[in-house]
C-alpha cells in the first residue's frame, strides 16, 4: 500500500509540474513520471492511446486547413454580426457563439479573435465586460464535450465502445448538448446582473478619469467586418460543415441500422477510422479546390494547440494507464462499495483531474477506463461526461488569460488570491448544472433508451 501511495504521489507530482510548464510540458514532464514507474519501481507499461491520437490528429488538421483558408474569419464575422445586432442581450448569447464556434470546430482555441468583439461590444454598450467575457470563456471550452470531433467525445465512444457500451456520436451529443446548454443558460443568468454598472463602479470610473486609458478603453474598436471574405473561404467553411455532417451520419447508419443488415450491405469501418478519413479528405479538398495553404495552417493557433493536445494525451494517458493497470484489483476492492452506492461520485474525480492537466480529452483517455473497471454502468458515466471540464478553477488556461488581456476595461479579472477570479463562478454553475442535467437525461428522463445500448 505504501508503494502504490508513493507512486499516485509521483502521478500528480507529474501532472501538476507539468501543468506549471504548459503546453509540451504536460505531456513530456508525464513521460519522466512514467519512466519512474517501469524503470525505478518496476511497473508494467499501460497502453498509449493510439487511436484517440489519430482522429485528433486527423481533425487538428482539418480545422488547421480550415482556418488558412480563411473559412474561420467568416464564421467569426457571422458571429459577430449577430452580437453587434443584439448586444443588449449580448450576456447570453456571447457565450452562444464562442460554445457553437466551439462545437463546429472541435477546439476552443479558434474564440481568440472573438473574445475582444465581446469585450469591446459590451463597453461600448455600458455593460460590465466580465459578465459576458467569463461567461463566454467559459463556454469556449464547454462545447468541447459537445463536438462531434473533439477529442472528449471520440475518446468516449471509443473506450466506452471497447467496455461493453456501444454508445455511438449522435447519442452523446443528445446528451452532452442540451445539458450544457442548460448549464451555460444558468451561468449566464447568474452573471447578468454580476458585480456593479460601470457608472456605479468607483474603480472602473477612477480609470476612466485618466485621459490616456480612457482613449485605451474606447480610441479603438475590435472587429473582423473589415476582413474580405473569399470564395474560397466560403467554400472552405461548406467542405468542413459537409465532412461534419457526413461523420454524423456514417454514425447514425451504424447505430440505428441493425447490425446483421449492415453486415450483408458492405462492411463499414469503425467510426475512428471513419473520422480520420473524412477529415483528412476534407482537408485535401479544401487544399485542391479552395487554395488553402498548408504552411499557413502549419503555423496557425488550432494546428499549434491540437498538436500540443496531441502530446498531452499520449503523455498524460499513458502515464495514467500504466499507474491504473497495475493497481486495478486493489482499487476495485477498496472503491467498489462507494461506486456501487453513489455511482454519480465518479464525476467529482473528473473534475478534480481536470483541474490538475487542462485537458478534457485526457481526462476521459486517462480516466473513462478505471471508471467501467469499477463496475460504473455507461449512462452513468455519459451523464456525467460534462464533469471533465475543471480546468477554469485555476486561472491558467490560456483562453482564461487571454480573455483578461483583451477586456480593456479591466473588470474580467484574475483575483489577488488566485482562485477569486471571473471564471469561477461561471464555470462552477455552468459544470454543475450541466453534469446533473446530463444525469438526469441518462438515468431518469431516458434511462430505458441509454441503457439499451450495453451489451
Amino acid at each position: 500500500m505504501f508503494l502504490m501511495i508513493l507512486e499516485l504521489l509521483i502521478v500528480l507530482a507529474a501532472l501538476y509540474v507539468g501543468s506549471r510548464y504548459g503546453s509540451l510540458a504536460l505531456g513530456a514532464i508525464s513521460g519522466i513520471g512514467l519512466a519512474i514507474l517501469v524503470f525505478g519501481f518496476g511497473l508494467k507499461p499501460g497502453t498509449p492511446p493510439t487511436d484517440v491520437i489519430y482522429i485528433i490528429i486527423a481533425a487538428v488538421t482539418c480545422a488547421g486547413i480550415l482556418q488558412a483558408s480563411g473559412g474561420m474569419d467568416w464564421m467569426i464575422q457571422v458571429a459577430e454580426k449577430m452580437l453587434r445586432k443584439h448586444p443588449d442581450h449580448i450576456t447570453f448569447l456571447a457565450p452562444l457563439t464562442t460554445f457553437f464556434l466551439t462545437v463546429l470546430v472541435g477546439t476552443g482555441h479558434v474564440v481568440y479573435t472573438l473574445m475582444p468583439i465581446i469585450c469591446d461590444i459590451s463597453l461600448k454598450k455600458g455593460i460590465r465586460p466580465e459578465r459576458p467575457c467569463g461567461v463566454a470563456s467559459v463556454a469556449s471550452q464547454v462545447g468541447i464535450t459537445c463536438s462531434p470531433i473533439a477529442a472528449a467525445v471520440v475518446a468516449f465512444m471509443t473506450i466506452s465502445n471497447a467496455n461493453g457500451y456501444n454508445i455511438a456520436i449522435p447519442q452523446i451529443l443528445m446528451v452532452t448538448i442540451p445539458s450544457c446548454l442548460c448549464g451555460l443558460m444558468a451561468a449566464a443568468a447568474a452573471s447578468y446582473k454580476r458585480g456593479l454598472d460601470l457608472d456605479k463602479d468607483p474603480e472602473f470610473q477612477k480609470r476612466l478619469a485618466d485621459p490616456e486609458t480612457y482613449r485605451y478603453m474606447y480610441g479603438n474598436t475590435a472587429t473582423t467586418l473589415d476582413k474580405a471574405i473569399t470564395k474560397e473561404a466560403k467554400g472552405s467553411v461548406y467542405v468542413f460543415l459537409t465532412a461534419l455532417a457526413v461523420i454524423v451520419c456514417f454514425a447514425s447508419i451504424q447505430f440505428f441500422v441493425d447490425s446483421d443488415t449492415l453486415k450483408t450491405i458492405t462492411c463499414i469501418p469503425k467510426m475512428n477510422i471513419v473520422i480520420q478519413i473524412i477529415m483528412i479528405s476534407a482537408a485535401a479538398l479544401m487544399i485542391i479546390f479552395f487554395k488553402a495553404s498548408p504552411k499557413k495552417a502549419v503555423a496557425g493557433p488550432v494546428w499549434q494547440s491540437g498538436m500540443v493536445a496531441v502530446v498531452a494525451i499520449y503523455g498524460i494517458a499513458w502515464l495514467a494507464d500504466t499507474y491504473f493497470s497495475n493497481y486495478m484489483e486493489t482499487m476495485q476492492t477498496a472503491l467498489q462499495g462507494i461506486v456501487a452506492k453513489y455511482p454519480w461520485s465518479i464525476a467529482f474525480v473528473f473534475f478534480l483531474v481536470s483541474v490538475l492537466i487542462n485537458s478534457q480529452g485526457a481526462v476521459v483517455v486517462a480516466m473513462l477506463p478505471l471508471a467501467y473497471n469499477l463496475g460504473i454502468a455507461g449512462p452513468v458515466l455519459l451523464g456525467v461526461l460534462p464533469s471533465v471540464y475543471g480546468y477554469f478553477f485555476i486561472p491558467n488556461y490560456p483562453s482564461d488569460i487571454a480573455t483578461v488581456n483583451f477586456d480593456r476595461s479591466g473588470t474580467t479579472i484574475i483575483g489577488k488570491y488566485l482562485l477569486n477570479h471571473s471564471f469561477m463562478m461561471p464555470g462552477l454553475i455552468s459544470v454543475g448544472v450541466s453534469t446533473v442535467v446530463g444525469y438526469l437525461i441518462t438515468n431518469v428522463i431516458f434511462a430505458d433508451y441509454f441503457a439499451s445500448f450495453a451489451g
